[in-house]
């Protein structure tokens, strides 16, 4: 029975679908996580090519950034169902080696990979890098087939990208959460003030103005249609929707007089946790009752409408300047988070 699992993620959509698959045979096994990423080798011919030479530095910290943010979301998944877990990322112009390394390191005892990738060096991670893994390991290394569920399922797809926006949520919250033992003093170090108001712009940016109102629009409406006796629970998590962006507000208030008194710095850390319980337990009703409900009651065709809002919603879709502008602030967010470290 295998008891510690090395989950490799290249930050792709098929990469999500991993997450989910890996936290559900770990659940199962009762066993823990170490989640790892490969950052791009300065010295090597990817993408960031022009930004590596013309400033290493800021490569290194993109680089490092892309990788806190792929598994910042990874955690959030894992610790929500209660599983230990654990996250490392390594420089490497071969992602393979850097898996085998990691896998011995950790003492992991089984491998478990996606079969196929997409976009530059992330792509040979779950690509051409997985063939290399399994001529090499002496670990038994355990292949999901993702590509054909995200490719052919649109349910499947959909509830994927819902699911990640959520991890991305509450990586930004859990960020939050932190700073407010530093406001209350119960937690080592000073409060970076600068830093909860870019969670708190995060929040208000993402989740508040683009990711609620698809739901709302076209996967509680549908579901709505198709089942009353969830008019109710629906009613509530738009409600939630709502009061969320009211304590966003109040915080924001607290947040000027702490910078003004230190003393209201303690008022604006008990204000943050509400907030990120809230948050968390909303999360958690939207994934435990909406989801599986929907995945119940909703036909291909639904599916079909829903993922195709998620992807190309007003100006946020895929691609776009705004979708851009919010993985790039995630991304800064989550090194700053790392305090620019490497995990």
């Amino acid at each position: 029975m295998y008891r510690h699992l090395l989950v490799p993620l290249d930050g792709s959509e098929l990469s999500s679908s991993l997450v989910s698959q890996a936290v559900e045979f770990a659940r199962a096994l009762k066993a823990r996580i170490t989640f790892f990423t490969a950052r791009e080798d300065v010295g090597g011919s990817g993408d960031g090519a022009l930004l590596r030479t013309l400033s290493p530095e800021d490569f290194a910290a993109a680089a490092a950034g892309e990788a806190n943010a792929i598994l910042a979301k990874a955690l959030v998944a894992a610790r929500v169902v209660g599983l230990d877990c654990e996250a490392v990322a390594r420089t490497g112009a071969r992602p393979y080696e850097l898996i085998l390394s990691v896998a011995a390191e950790r003492g992991c005892d089984l491998i478990f990979m996606a079969s196929h990738g997409h976009r530059g060096l992330r792509g040979l991670m779950l690509g051409s890098q997985t063939q290399k893994v399994l001529a090499h390991s002496s670990l038994p290394v355990l292949v999901a087939s993702v590509e054909s569920n995200v490719a052919n399922d649109a349910a499947r797809a959909a509830i994927d990208i819902i699911k990640d926006e959520h991890r991305a949520i509450a990586a930004v919250v859990n960020g939050l959460r932190r700073q407010a033992g530093r406001l209350k003093g119960g937690a080592a170090g000073a409060p970076d003030l600068d830093f909860v108001a870019a969670l708190l712009h995060y929040l208000r940016a993402f989740p508040d103005v683009l990711h609620h109102p698809k739901e709302e629009r076209h996967l509680f409406s549908r579901l709505a249609r198709r089942d009353g006796e969830l008019d109710a629970l629906i009613a509530t998590l738009e409600r939630e929707h709502r009061d969320g962006g009211a304590q966003l507000a109040a915080i924001d208030a607290l947040l000027a007089d702490g910078r003004q008194d230190a003393a209201r710095q303690g008022e604006l850390g008990v204000a943050i946790e509400r907030f990120a319980d809230a948050q968390w337990q909303h999360i958690s009703t939207e994934e435990k009752l909406i989801l599986p409900a929907a995945r119940r009651l909703l036909g291909d065709e639904d599916w079909r409408a829903i993922e195709d809002a998620f992807r190309q919603n007003g100006d946020c879709r895929v691609g776009s300047e705004q979708d851009l502008a919010f993985r790039q602030l995630f991304v800064r967010l989550m090194n700053d988070e790392a305090g620019g470290a490497t995990p």
